[in-house]
């Protein structure tokens, strides 16, 4: 049995600056990744399978169309040999949550059956293969900070590591598909994101269209506003899972407790 961690995506800015003709959007993103995620399971088997479980497993679809069984069926193309693995995954990921869990998934497969099919492929290969499946896949397969442009494909070192800083994930429990988010953009390039510009001085342009399909997504934010001990509040993504960062474990852990009747779901956790 292989073991592999999916862990979720954020976005800790995001600025998009076009349209393109295919009908995707240029985009800049700083892209991190957290401790918290899924876990995917795998071992030798007859055909290429996939099981469920977890907290957040009866929102996802398991059907041929899984981004993960789809990885499993690329990579066998492109390595030339028949798909054979039995996996199991454990979500804990929101669905439709900013947090990039079927892309965390399809990213992990491609890992897992890159040792379990002994083809010891480099990650820069795994995420060459990984792009046709969906722009944030790539990213996931190196599951580090990296700065993204074009589609979020276009990888390249971040200079500034915010590996184990303490951030508090809040969702208000609402889903937000990404298609309407990015049609009710309105348009407007505000620039491109700087390094030596520090991160409250960047955006997610993603915010005021999620907050018009969602408002809650605006409480989120204006409650870890109001915590005062933040160093960054920010919505991932196209929504709706709010982050926070903070000094110190105490500071997030006191963030999460003055939460913790909200009804909201929280996770206090660090950047790896």
């Amino acid at each position: 049995m292989i073991i592999e961690p999916a862990p979720a995506k954020i976005n800790l800015a995001l600025h998009l600056r076009r349209r393109r003709p295919d009908g995707y959007h240029d985009l800049e993103s700083i892209f991190a990744f957290t401790a918290f995620g899924d876990t995917l399971r795998g071992e030798a088997g007859e055909g290429l399978s996939l099981t469920l479980s977890g907290p957040t497993a009866a929102a996802a679809d398991v059907g041929d169309d899984n981004l993960v069984l789809r990885a499993g069926r690329a990579l066998a193309a492109a390595a030339g040999i028949v798909p054979n693995a039995a996996l199991h995954l454990e979500k804990r990921i929101p669905v439709a949550a900013g947090l990039g869990g079927g892309s965390a998934d399809a990213a992990a497969a491609l890992r897992l059956l890159n040792r379990l099919w002994g083809l010891d492929w480099p990650l820069e290969r795994l995420a060459a293969l990984a792009a046709p499946l969906g722009a944030d896949v790539p990213v996931c397969v190196y599951s580090r900070t990296l700065f993204g442009a074009g589609k979020g494909e276009a990888l390249s070192h971040w200079p500034h590591d915010p590996a184990g800083t303490p951030i508090l994930l809040v969702n208000p429990r609402v889903a937000v598909a990404t298609g309407p988010v990015f049609a009710g953009w309105d348009q407007q390039d505000r620039g491109p994101i700087d390094a030596a510009v520090p991160l409250t001085g960047l955006r997610n342009d993603m915010t005021a269209a999620a907050i018009v399909l969602q408002p809650v997504i605006a409480d989120v934010l204006s409650a870890l506003e109001r915590g005062g001990e933040a160093s960054l509040v920010r919505m991932s993504g196209s929504g709706a899972t709010c982050l926070a960062l903070y000094a110190d474990d105490g500071a997030r852990d006191r963030a999460a407790a003055a939460l913790a009747t909200s009804g909201w779901w929280l996770c206090p956790t660090h950047i790896i």
